[in-house]
């Protein structure tokens, strides 16, 4: 049976986890505002797929990029949590730190803070799809994918 003094320390530990919630959402509010001053966004339309002199960085998890891709050539994937760890071998030992480099997640956040991460580990010339696939879809370009192209479908009213 719960004692008013169980009930009153569970109250207040369900009222300090979302105080830590609140405040790790202000600080990724932050991160994010704090990279969109860094990082250069470019609009979908801005992005010429058939200019292979820019390299795309895919930065989802393996089954993510399943989904649909951008092109296949000069093309990377590097999910954002291993961002640091590989993008000296993968990127720089390949492509120089000059390459141009055009980053992109789902709904862009995650491509934001890694072309950031980028630039602070010393590539020159990095960009983030604003808003990411979804803003791709929506502005009616497709996606490819290993069944073909993958296109946004409009809702019916």
């Amino acid at each position: 049976m719960e004692t008013l003094k169980d009930s009153a320390h569970l109250d207040l530990e369900e009222l300090a986890q979302r105080r830590a919630e609140v405040y790790l959402s202000e600080q990724f509010k932050k991160l994010i505002s704090d990279a969109e001053k860094n990082v250069q966004q470019i609009e979908p339309k801005d992005l010429d797929l058939n200019d292979l002199d820019i390299l795309l960085l895919d930065v989802r998890e393996p089954e993510e990029f399943a989904s649909g891709y951008l092109r296949k050539e000069k093309h990377l994937t590097i999910p954002r949590g291993k961002l640091e760890f590989v993008a000296i071998k993968k990127i720089f030992e390949q492509y120089g730190h000059d390459v141009p480099i055009v980053t992109y997640c789902f709904k862009g956040p995650r491509g934001l803070l890694a072309a950031e991460q980028l630039k602070k580990m010393g590539f020159t010339n990095v960009k983030n799809i604003k808003d990411g696939l979804i803003n791709w879809l929506e502005s009616g370009r497709t996606l490819k994918s290993y069944f073909g192209e993958i296109t946004l479908v409009a809702k019916k009213s």
